[in-house]
């Protein structure tokens, strides 16, 4: 393969283009290692070498450092990866290797996500957040169903406590239009009508 292009990114990092794409990324030291000139053909096995022993690698390091800072969902760590320039195949043996160790688990992400919001955000919300995420639909239903208690949708009331305590709200002081409004507003936040209604009705028990 000919390398048509090396583009320097910082003082020690370079992009190599070869046959007139872009490849990978290379310290100013593999370059001299690997033999990589422009304008000089690079056998498939060497190619082969770079991508597997180097970039490979260097993929699976960041993306155990990625995961050690924070939880990540999968797409958000291909992302990661994406921004960092490794070629998709280095992004997808990367993911294989964490998840082979258990490292990412969308499914356990969405129900600690949901755990660590349900009392502050309706179900709608964060489940707008986690599809955003890259969260399948039916993960978020599995971890909603494992956080929430169906049958008196208390996460949900709590959420509705708390903003209602922060906006300083008070049944007695509130007048018709006030109230269509607090009402507007949690509708619009993704709270059913009837939950609403229901912590309204207690708040005073309950505030």
């Amino acid at each position: 393969m000919m390398v048509t292009k090396i583009e320097q990114l910082t003082k020690t990092k370079f992009k190599v283009y070869l046959d007139g794409k872009f490849a990978f990324v290379l310290y100013k030291g593999e370059l001299s290692r690997f033999g990589i000139r422009e304008g000089v053909e690079i056998p498939e096995e060497t190619v082969g070498k770079i991508r597997v022993e180097v970039i490979l690698k260097r993929a699976k390091l960041r993306a155990m450092h990625l995961l050690a800072d924070m939880d990540r969902t999968e797409e958000a760590l291909r992302e990661k990866l994406r921004l960092g320039l490794y070629p998709a195949d280095a992004v997808e043996g990367a993911v294989r290797y964490v998840k082979s160790f258990g490292y990412l688990d969308d499914a356990r992400y969405a129900e600690n996500f949901v755990r660590s919001r349900q009392d502050s955000k309706s179900r709608k919300e964060i489940q707008a957040l986690l599809l955003r995420k890259g969260v399948k639909a039916e993960q978020i239903e599995v971890a909603f169903e494992a956080c929430y208690d169906e049958n008196n949708g208390d996460g949900e009331q709590e959420a509705i406590r708390k903003i209602l305590k922060k906006k300083r709200f008070s049944p007695e002081e509130c007048d018709e239009p006030g109230m269509q409004k607090i009402y507007g507003y949690l509708a619009r936040k993704g709270f059913r009508y009837d939950t609403v209604r229901q912590v309204i009705q207690n708040y005073n028990e309950n505030a």
